[in-house]
């Protein structure tokens, strides 16, 4: 059975400000994550480089709900374009994936790149 898990873009949670909610999703092939905008000013979408082959690439448009169905194995890394330089990112894991080798190369602001450590190092929260 295909699930429906929904992601929060926040202005504060609990991992601090300018933040997805949760910043962490494990999932399966053919779930689907719904981002939803709590705070204005957010949106969600993939990071170039960031995508396994067989996953479309998105972009959710500022202030609007965005719906991605997860159609491979992999892990997706995930922004808010507005606040990418704050570390507002978020990971996807699909069908228990490993993270692959240079997942963290693509370029991007050092406080994404410490929120990605930090994010693959907690893992699922439960």
């Amino acid at each position: 059975m295909a699930e429906t898990i929904e992601v929060k873009m926040l202005n504060k949670g609990e991992a601090g400000t300018m933040v997805f909610e949760p910043r962490f999703v494990s999932a399966e092939v053919g779930d689907t994550v719904v981002f939803i905008p709590v705070d204005k000013g957010h949106n969600a979408e993939s990071m170039k480089d960031m995508v396994p082959e067989g996953q479309d690439a998105f972009k959710g448009k500022m202030n609007k709900e965005v719906s991605v169905e997860l159609t491979t194995d992999g892990m997706i890394g995930v922004e808010c374009k507005p606040h990418l330089a704050m570390g507002m990112v978020m990971v996807i894991q699909v069908g228990g994936a490993e993270v692959p080798e240079g997942f963290l190369d693509a370029k991007m602001p050092k406080k994404a790149k410490e929120a990605f450590e930090e994010i693959l190092a907690d893992g699922p929260q439960s």
